[in-house]
């Protein structure tokens, strides 16, 4: 007869939660290197070796500090690119989205887009001026005033927030952004037109 097959007893990563062997693939797999290393050597060979390999640098740095040589200058010359590795690794604590992709920053620019609505209404929508440090409910109040419709701040469909003026100003708005808020430069304008971003200038 057959024996019963055993439970598989599975190693969790303290750190991120993950079973050890898909800590790789998770969010922060930095934070999860020195567990990992304690917990599941075996799991990661190359981690063994790159922290076995530091170690060596770093004691090496040391040596060289208090005046004693290496052994010779190529050594002395390889160990310094690791610390330069891990100095690199830092700078890269960037926001990242859960599953560990990194967020895109958002490009600088307005994006102005006419939305028919009942056949004979138009809204033109303004999208991105806040990229440029301009507060929304400023800008659409002027302009409101300045083309004698009105103008509202929405949140849009991707939860931005734009604004929406009433009427098509399309042709008109780019030389008024241009001459209220000398920072927004024309070539930073962009119209949607047939699903496309066509550039203004």
């Amino acid at each position: 007869m057959a024996e019963k097959p055993q439970p598989v007893k599975v190693l969790y990563c303290a750190v991120c939660s993950l079973p050890a062997e898909y800590c790789e693939f998770g969010p922060d797999f930095e934070k999860c290197k020195p567990w990992l290393l304690r917990n599941a050597p075996e799991l990661y060979p190359d981690l063994l070796k790159d922290a076995n390999g530091k170690e060596a640098d770093k004691v090496s740095e040391q040596f060289q500090s208090v005046g004693i040589s290496s052994g010779g200058g190529r050594d002395g010359a390889a160990s310094t690119a690791p610390p330069g590795d891990s100095s690199s690794s830092k700078p890269e604590e960037v926001k990242r989205l859960p599953g560990g992709k990194v967020k895109k920053k958002d490009k600088q620019e307005v994006v102005i887009e006419k939305v028919v609505r009942n056949k004979r209404k138009c809204i033109t929508v303004v999208k991105g001026l806040e990229l440029f440090g301009i507060k929304l409910s400023d800008a659409s109040k002027k302009l409101g005033k300045k083309f004698a419709t009105g103008a509202s701040v929405v949140k849009g469909p991707t939860d931005k927030e734009q604004i929406d003026v009433q009427g098509d100003i399309s042709l008109d708005i780019v030389e008024f952004l241009t001459e209220t808020w000398p920072d927004v430069p024309e070539a930073a304008i962009y119209f949607i037109e047939d699903g496309k971003k066509v550039p203004v200038v």
